[in-house]
């Protein structure tokens, strides 16, 4: 699928994939709305299909609310990323004077390709890693830790910093934070599923006897407009169990997709960022030996949610195919020899 023809398609076909699995997330959120609200109507009692009706209708009035609420959750997320990111990896800036080739190699790049200078940080640990950061101009960063400086040549250097500038040029910086949230969502009502599961009883929001706003007594008329009591007597039970399990596995289901996705979405990116650099620099075989040199001392004491957000995450390395945050330094060189002409594999 997308097959790619030089650097141009491959760039292109991994764009697509990124739009491709953006689309995802949104789906997915309905999909968990609903999920949520056929939990919330088989409270409500009935048979199957008069929960999955009710359901259905109350999702068709409350989805714009659902999606303005989720709107909300994503907004504070988003500008509370960075400064979570800053402190986490304890970056530090620094100037022209302090470093600078390094500042003048960024500088240079950002000039032949008329951007706006980012923010140049150091991370003081001696793994060899680099991450870019921000979400609008002004306020996007570039950070690569002490390990890299002293241990990259200057052209191998060079390919790092346009690496993480592509990925300021892409606005990955901004889509990877929107994945991280979407995903977000997700892992929070997956985890509130799991923490709600009263084994061997099943599934209650307060405790088995109570519906969602108290007692039975407090909330006996359900959407339809049918006792809750009346369908129990009725045999409707059995729907509502039914019910209950369907919306908890397409919840579960919902969360591990988001993850997948997310994943994608990082994998796709870094093969961007890979492909920006070599057109920046014209030296795809600079940027191999770097990334064959960050491979054997990228750890960074870090939080692990963080780790995505680097040139290379050693953990995801160890893990093949769908798991994986980042492409393998071996898939990352073949896609290099191959779209961008680079001769050192």
């Amino acid at each position: 699928m997308f097959q790619a023809y030089g650097l141009y398609g491959h760039i292109q076909a991994n764009r697509i994939r990124s739009l491709l699995l953006l689309a995802g997330f949104v789906a997915l959120l309905h999909v968990l709305l609903f999920s949520l609200l056929l939990i919330w109507s088989a409270f409500y009692g009935g048979t199957f299909e008069e929960i999955v009706e009710g359901a259905a209708r109350q999702f068709w009035r409350s989805w714009p609310v659902a999606m303005i609420a989720a709107l909300v959750w994503f907004v504070i997320a988003y500008f509370a990323h960075q400064t979570l990111i800053s402190m986490a990896t304890g970056a530090s800036a620094v100037s022209r004077s302090e470093a600078p080739k390094l500042y003048n190699a960024l500088e240079n790049l950002c000039i032949s390709r008329g951007l706006p200078m980012p923010a140049l940080q150091i991370i003081e640990q001696p793994a060899l890693n680099a991450y870019a950061a921000g979400l609008r101009e002004g306020r996007y960063v570039v950070a690569v830790t002490r390990g890299l400086i002293d241990t990259l040549q200057e052209d191998e250097l060079e390919a790092v910093l346009a690496h993480e500038l592509t990925h300021i040029r892409n606005r990955d910086t901004q889509l990877m934070v929107i994945a991280v949230i979407f995903a977000g969502i997700f892992a929070f009502f997956g985890d509130l599923v799991i923490r709600g599961w009263d084994f061997p009883y099943g599934w209650a929001p307060r405790s088995r006897r109570e519906g969602p706003w108290g007692s039975s007594s407090e909330t006996s008329s359900g959407w339809g407009g049918s006792n809750r009591d009346d369908r129990r007597s009725g045999g409707g039970s059995g729907g509502a169990i039914l019910a209950i399990v369907i919306a908890i596995a397409i919840i579960l289901i919902s969360w591990g997709i988001s993850t997948l996705i997310r994943f994608a979405l990082s994998r796709s990116r870094e093969f961007l960022a890979d492909a920006g650099s070599a057109e920046l620099t014209k030296n795809p075989d600079a940027l191999i030996r770097a990334l064959r040199k960050i491979e054997t001392n990228a750890k960074l004491e870090v939080p692990s949610r963080m780790e995505a957000f680097f040139i290379e995450n050693p953990v995801a390395s160890r893990v093949s195919g769908l798991f994986s945050t980042h492409p393998s330094i071996d898939d990352r060189v073949a896609a290099l020899t191959r779209y961008a002409g680079a001769i050192r594999a």
